[in-house]
């Protein structure tokens, strides 16, 4: 599993112009799973995203989780981030996870994301999604299992 973890003033997910999620301050998550991937590693990652201590604190210093700032997170699967591009022109997809196991996988890391996040909003799994997003200072990290 990959998450490209972006730290957010605010963000939101559109569909046909239509919102369909948004946050204010907190963290925007585009969330990849691998064709091996496991529930394990979901529930991993989602504790490490609402744990990870990437907000200022006094002294301006990244020491603060989301659930110390009481940020709010917004995930958006992505198959995407699995892309290979080392070949051709054209990315490769056979690593990233079928759809089948991507959504159920996709859908566990939310749900345990939930556990730990009091205010967790989603795109919508395989839509073609517009994101918007201020990337706050910027902070953006790349989060694996």
């Amino acid at each position: 599993m990959r998450i490209v973890l972006q730290r957010v003033t605010r963000a939101r997910v559109a569909i046909r112009g239509e919102t369909v999620a948004s946050i204010g301050r907190g963290v925007l998550l585009l969330v990849g799973v691998h064709r091996d991937d496991t529930a394990e590693a979901a529930s991993f990652l989602a504790a490490r995203c609402a744990s990870v201590r990437i907000f200022p604190d006094d002294q301006s210093r990244m020491n603060l989780s989301l659930n110390e700032v009481n940020g709010e997170a917004l995930a958006v699967s992505q198959f995407t981030l699995f892309g290979d591009c080392t070949k051709g022109r054209r990315p490769s997809f056979i690593d990233a996870a079928g759809a089948e196991k991507g959504r159920e996988l996709y859908a566990f890391f939310v749900a345990e994301l939930r556990k730990l996040v009091p205010k967790v909003e989603t795109g919508v799994f395989g839509a073609m999604m517009a994101v918007e997003l201020v990337n706050d200072g910027p902070v953006t990290l790349i989060l694996e299992r």
